[in-house]
């Protein structure tokens, strides 16, 4: 019987992931697939490994809501204040002349929507129902939840497209027209006894995040 290799351990999910916390997103997709490819058909240790990424995936997305710098990020930024500045004329005198290409401009297109299947249906359909009885049950966890939704569809689009910048483009775009949906509809209608003014306006985001996690590809 083969034996799964032992998975790194830790208490955040850098360390599980066997990485520090200034590590990039490439380095963080590296590494998953390296434990993925580990563990084989481990579906215990899988499901770790895609925990603890999700986990780093929900810890950027909460840092970039909160206008804060991560911990990447600003390491390459020391790094780079660190490095040695030469001068640049000598610089420039140094590098050979070559001709530059013409840069091809694809034009843009819009996404194919194709309903989702397997893991990629039923996650997003399971916690945005969990989601909206959290809304429903707690009038002032809307803006909570509104978070927690985009981070389901930016995780859900991510996985379906294998590119992250744009799903965080479509997961923020989504929540955005919701938003502004659901304000224009609590402006019209008569006021609720059974929902605020929040609860009215974070539901057709939450229906579009939703939405737009299972069909967008």
């Amino acid at each position: 019987m083969t034996q799964t290799p032992d998975l790194p351990s830790g208490s955040t999910p850098y360390e599980r992931l066997g990485l520090s916390a200034d590590a990039s997103f490439d380095a963080v997709q590296a590494a998953k697939q390296t434990l993925l490819d580990q563990v084989g058909d481990d579906s215990i240790a899988r499901a770790r490994v895609e925990a603890a990424y999700d986990a780093v995936l929900m810890e950027r997305l909460k840092e970039r809501q909160q206008g804060k710098v991560s911990t990447a990020a600003r390491t390459a930024s020391n790094r780079e204040q660190a490095a040695p500045q030469a001068p640049k004329q000598a610089a420039l005198a140094n590098l050979p002349q070559v001709s530059l290409p013409k840069l091809k401009l694809q034009p843009l297109s819009l996404p194919q929507l194709v309903l989702a299947s397997g893991r990629e249906l039923w996650f997003p359909l399971a916690a945005s129902g969990a989601l909206l009885l959290f809304l429903l049950a707690l009038p002032s966890s809307a803006e909570l939840v509104m978070a927690l939704a985009t981070g389901v569809c930016l995780i859900n689009l991510q996985r379906r497209s294998g590119r992250f910048l744009p799903a965080l483009g479509w997961s923020l775009a989504l929540l955005s027209l919701g938003l502004l949906l659901g304000g224009l509809m609590a402006a019209q209608l008569p006021n609720l006894p059974y929902l605020n003014n929040e609860q009215l306006q974070s539901l057709p985001a939450w229906l579009l995040l939703l939405l737009g996690g299972l069909l967008i590809a």
